[in-house]
């Protein structure tokens, strides 16, 4: 073999580097120094903004299933705090329409004790207020029960007023309470005066007239001048009720030429389907004179014998 082509290079188990110390050195030295000079001259700014770039959207992606997460978790605590709202606000709302019917109860009720005041000064009888608490339970009757008895002076046959007009009449008193018949009761009747006429009658009560009950003046001639709309008072002949209270309006005339009498149905002015707080009057009869004894009479002479 020529002795040019030999390879005179020591082999690669012989060959030394630098030492780990010196490696050490020389890049510690050239990190302090890319420190300075980045501190000092911004020297690695491009090169950090490449990486920035380059790394961007691998960063972006390995945030979303954190990002994922605590939207999920935001979701449903907004969920169940939004439902949790929407609760107290339903409660909310069922307790502001209780109270905004309890108020509507009391503007009502004030508004007919303001009007029972206002009649209460017009009337010269005396009178007590009263509150219905029931109907009776008969299905056959149009009667209720009002809070005040005998022991609050109540008598048996007082008149029941509310702010409208005539209610009905006491038929029963109890320690307690007062059981007071309506004037839509078939049983219940009054003496009237025809306002625009001045002619007497007497109203029953019909409890099948129309949709809520009615009266009828009843016994009146066919040619009576008697027309729709005429108001209804009381006359004050009975010496129960006070006269000039108001009764009931006329709703209809009914004229058969095969009758001598005139159906005149009327509708009551007084609420007897939803009064609750009435006047009770104190009856007439008390300041009424005595009336006189009746003639004996005569007595008959014995026939012959």
């Amino acid at each position: 073999m020529p002795l040019g082509t030999l390879d005179r290079t020591a082999p690669t188990l012989f060959k030394h580097g630098p030492s780990p110390l010196s490696r050490l050195t020389l890049y510690s030295a050239l990190a302090l120094f890319l420190m300075v000079a980045d501190a000092r001259f911004h020297v690695a700014d491009p090169l950090r903004k490449a990486v920035a770039t380059v790394l961007y959207p691998l960063q972006w992606l390995m945030l979303q299933p954190v990002e994922l997460a605590g939207k999920g978790a935001q979701y449903f605590q907004s969920l169940q705090a939004a439902q949790q709202a929407a609760d107290e606000a339903s409660k909310k709302m069922a307790q502001m329409s209780v109270r905004a019917g309890e108020a509507d109860q009391l503007l009502r009720e004030n508004a007919e004790l303001r009007q029972l005041l206002a009649l209460r000064e017009r009337l010269d009888t005396p009178a007590q207020a009263a509150q219905v608490l029931y109907d009776t339970a008969d299905p056959y009757t149009r009667r209720i029960m009002v809070d005040r008895g005998q022991l609050a002076g109540v008598e048996p046959g007082s008149p029941v007023v509310d702010a409208a007009g005539v209610l009905g009449q006491v038929t029963r008193v109890f320690p307690m309470l007062s059981e007071v018949t309506l004037l839509i009761d078939r049983d219940q009747a009054i003496p009237v005066l025809n306002l625009r006429t001045g002619a007497r009658s007497v109203a029953y009560g019909d409890p099948v007239a129309g949709p809520g009950g009615g009266m009828e003046l009843r016994f009146t001639p066919a040619n009576a001048d008697v027309q729709e709309g005429d108001l209804l008072t009381t006359s004050g002949v009975d010496g129960l009720y006070p006269a000039g209270l108001p009764v009931a309006r006329v709703l209809r005339v009914e004229r058969r030429a095969d009758s001598a009498f005139a159906r005149i149905y009327c509708a009551p002015l007084a609420q007897v389907h939803g009064a609750r707080h009435v006047m009770v009057l104190k009856p007439l009869v008390a300041d009424m004179p005595a009336r006189p004894e009746p003639e004996p009479a005569p007595q008959k002479r014995g026939g012959r014998k």
